[in-house]
């Protein structure tokens, strides 16, 4: 990386204090044991990238690998799952960044706002650096070469791909800005013009990577993974053309399946523990990953989960719980199958994905002490706990997730390493059908290959147009809601929500289950938790939504300080 101070102290401090597009200090990411099988350890120990000259540093095919390995960093993690809390599907009572924006009660000085945006440019710089220096590197084959960059390419564009989806106009940055250069302070890019060059980014990535790797490189981008990507964000943007042959490309691979091992009854939420690690084999599904290591690099998810002596920092909200179907393919509000009598009543008859998705009484959980009569610790759930004593994990709104919870983790209070999952099989098919859909040319035949191959792998009842038009059900609505429980938690709900235009759903009051199916013993710790007209619990309120400003996210006011030019958007 080179400046305008040729001295080394100058160009330390620069790189340690500049906050612009990526201008800071970057060191050499220790979670990369993760991917760097075959890099010597005395190699990492050395000085980090940003005290080595251009000069010293592209030579040799392991500096090159190193180099790689160092923009995995900017894959999200488990932030992935976290940005769920910004939709509707989730909620974590107490205030926090993502609760403000979710709920509409923010401006731009929030820190979520600049964390994202710094995070995401200080990533594309060290692409950008990768790029221009990488080919001088010796003794790298060429097909090596083009997996590299298109690896790298393939970072870029995703990160790209978060700054349009929240930002909308956002500066394109291509090359290692240096002090003096006018970009540093120059106006945002059109959003148009920014998206069409994630998509010939993605294009060009694919030509280069392979479709698949080594065991000892499992988590490295494929041909697939940007195929997928491409339709998850041609998708966003209304491309229903581009969605759809992407997607098709993917499928065309004939590499990825729906993971089934276990059967239907726990296939779908194994895919989310140990058992579905990319690592074990028998998970094909899963096309883009973030690897987690027992020992090496982990999260916390599992317990924030079912957290033993707390609140839950996930909670499903009653609209999640609600968007189930019954396992008669019909929705709460019509089918006769439906009974709310009891709280265990919810669970029952419904689209098995539900309690492979929320916990269900009667399930193996790690919260120690739940809220039923007995006064010891529980190995299965029997009912949500309200009272605040630190013995067991409390709901802010009557349920708890078990998706993406490994039970053995939270009881032992230690961290896990489930892999945090992308893109998998399951979206490229969703995103097949409503591709098809929005251009009117979806079949009974294309649900069946796509939407009832998710239904068949958990054993529900499949979904037929004609027997939707017969019991009054939008087509559209159903595809959608298809998305919403196939990935929920997954943190592609808020997106959804953006791209479709339904942001009125995050101004509606945070609901939970209803008050009266508190056992008698509990019902003093709910007390004081409002209700609605109908009696369920009100979790969070004084939500808005501005459909002329709440689409788009803020630019930051720290960048504003920084670069006036950058302007901002609608109403802010």
């Amino acid at each position: 990386m080179k400046t305008k101070d040729t001295t080394a102290n100058g160009r330390r401090s620069f790189l340690r204090n500049a906050g612009v597009y990526g201008l800071s200090a970057i060191a050499v990411p220790s979670f990369m044991a993760t991917f760097l099988a075959g890099c010597k350890k005395d190699f990492l120990d050395r000085e980090p990238l940003d005290q080595i000259s251009d000069e010293s540093f592209w030579k040799t095919p392991q500096q090159l690998e190193l180099a790689v390995n160092g923009v995995y960093a900017f894959l999200k993690a488990k932030n992935t799952v976290d940005m769920e809390n910004l939709g509707d599907n989730t909620i974590y009572p107490p205030s926090s960044d993502y609760q403000a924006i979710s709920s509409g009660n923010y401006d731009f000085t929030r820190g979520t706002l600049n964390s994202e945006w710094v995070g995401h440019y200080n990533g594309i710089r060290r692409c950008n650096h990768f790029l221009e220096n990488y080919e001088k590197a010796q003794g790298v084959t060429d097909v090596k070469m083009k997996q590299y960059a298109g690896e790298v390419r393939f970072m870029r564009a995703h990160m790209y791909t978060y700054l349009v989806f929240l930002f909308g106009d956002v500066p394109l940055i291509t090359k290692t800005l240096i002090i003096g250069d006018t970009e540093i302070y120059g106006p945002r890019t059109k959003r148009t013009e920014v998206v069409d060059f994630i998509l010939k980014e993605l294009d060009e990535a694919a030509t280069g990577l392979p479709t698949t790797y080594a065991a000892a490189d499992l988590g490295r981008i494929t041909k697939g993974a940007a195929f997928a990507w491409k339709a998850r964000v041609a998708l966003f943007f209304e491309k229903w053309s581009v969605a759809e042959t992407a997607s098709k490309a993917v499928m065309d691979l004939n590499l990825y399946q729906l993971y089934t091992a276990g059967g239907t009854a726990t296939c779908y939420n194994d895919l989310f523990t140990y058992k579905g690690k990319v690592s074990n084999g028998t998970n094909k599904e899963t096309i883009l990953v973030r690897r987690y290591l027992i020992d090496v690099y982990l999260h916390n998810l599992s317990r924030e989960c079912q957290v033993p002596d707390q609140t839950s920092r996930f909670c499903p909200t009653k609209a999640l719980v609600d968007s189930y179907l019954c396992s008669d393919g019909l929705p709460i509000d019509k089918s006769p199958l439906y009974s709310e009598a009891t709280y265990a009543d919810i669970f029952k008859n419904r689209d098995p994905r539900m309690k492979q998705t929320i916990l269900s009484p009667g399930a193996a959980w790690g919260g120690r002490d739940d809220g039923d009569a007995n006064a010891d610790t529980n190995a299965n759930f029997n009912t949500p706990k309200w009272d605040a004593d630190k013995k067991g994990c409390i709901t802010g709104t009557g349920f708890y997730f078990t998706k993406y919870v490994e039970i053995s983790i939270v009881g032992a209070v230690t961290k896990d390493a489930n892999d945090i999952h992308h893109i998998r099989l399951a979206e490229v098919l969703l995103t097949y059908a409503e591709a098809k859909f929005e251009q009117g040319t979806l079949t009974q035949t294309d649900i069946d290959n796509t939407i009832n191959k998710l239904r068949d792998r958990v054993g529900m009842k499949r979904m037929v147009i004609a027997e939707l038009t017969a019991a009054g059900l939008d087509l559209r609505t159903e595809i959608r809601r298809e998305r919403r429980v196939e990935l929920a938690f997954e943190g592609q709900r808020y997106y959804d929500i953006l791209r479709w235009k339904q942001g009125s759903l995050l101004a509606q009051d945070v609901k939970g289950m209803k008050k009266s199916l508190v056992e008698s013993f509990n019902q003093q710790f709910v007390n004081t938790i409002p209700t609605d007209a109908n009696g369920y619990f009100v979790v969070n309120t004084g939500r808005r939504f501005d459909v002329n400003k709440n689409y788009l996210w803020p630019v930051p006011f720290s960048q504003k300080q920084q670069n006036p030019n950058l302007g901002q958007n609608p109403n802010w």
